[in-house]
């Protein structure tokens, strides 16, 4: 059952994306949180960055996170396969710890200058929705991978684990981006758990204090632990200014401004 599993890796990933995709064009459709920011130049460059980044991952490394971890579970490397626990919780474990690790890597795309340089790019959107989700630059996409890869080394989880945490991370991209709103109640009690739309657009302000907050992708956890969750906006999230300092709105929307932006010091 597993293997018939694994084997379908690409379509069970493709039909996560597209699900989620879908569903969130609906709800942004039926509950707009902010003045929409569906401009087609800008939301052509989100695709073709999507685009490229999906050719880079192939054409320049060797191997992918999923690929890897089938090589690693059969050769029982890392240290998961050596902890005494039941399958199911070391898959949770695993889930877990690599949620941990995608916060900690957020962090420092933030905090390093260098890495800053490619992350900006998904900053410098002056628009916030589930297409901002997919907009990150080819290098950011490359250094991500080669984190993962050395995950995957270090803990041992299993492929499945692997697969589950793939579709997780890109479903979770797509929602906490939604320009959607929920009751404030709903919003609260999810938050307890994972991060929401509300608790994410702080992160893309424009303000270098509400920028540095809610780096959490899945569990929310992780800023409530390490102390950089915010709960509101200095404003409403209607009026709040999103994108990065010093990048206009025409360059946000440029294809190539955008690929060439870590070639510039901010």
């Amino acid at each position: 059952m597993v293997n018939s599993f694994l084997q379908l890796e690409f379509e069970l990933r493709l039909a996560g994306f597209s699900g989620t995709l879908c569903a969130i064009l609906v709800w942004e459709f039926l509950a707009t949180k902010r003045p929409s920011a569906l401009r087609f130049k800008r939301t052509l460059t989100h695709f073709l960055l999507m685009i490229i980044n999906s050719l880079a991952l192939r054409l320049v490394m060797p191997i992918l996170a999923f690929e890897l971890a089938l090589h690693v579970e059969v050769r029982e490397l890392g240290l998961l396969p050596h902890l005494p626990a039941p399958e199911f919780a070391k898959v949770l474990i695993s889930l877990i710890v690599l949620d941990l690790a995608i916060y900690t890597q957020h962090v420092m795309f933030h905090k390093v200058p260098f890495l800053w340089r490619f992350h900006r790019v998904h900053h410098a959107d002056t628009g916030f929705d589930v297409t901002t989700g997919f907009r990150f630059h080819p290098g950011e996409i490359i250094f991500s991978m080669i984190y993962k890869l050395a995950l995957v080394l270090l803990l041992g989880p299993s492929a499945l684990t692997i697969l589950i945490f793939e579709i997780l991370l890109s479903s979770a991209s797509l929602f906490t981006h939604a320009n959607a709103g929920m009751p404030r109640r709903v919003d609260s009690l999810l938050r307890l758990i994972i991060v929401t739309p509300d608790m994410h657009r702080i992160h893309h302000s424009r303000q270098a204090d509400e920028a540095l907050t809610n780096f959490g992708f899945n569990l929310s956890l992780w800023d409530r632990i390490f102390k950089t969750y915010r709960v509101d906006p200095s404003t409403s999230h209607a009026e709040m200014n999103i994108g990065t300092k010093n990048i206009s709105v025409q360059q946000a929307a440029s294809f190539g401004a955008m690929l060439a932006l870590p070639l510039h010091k901010q």
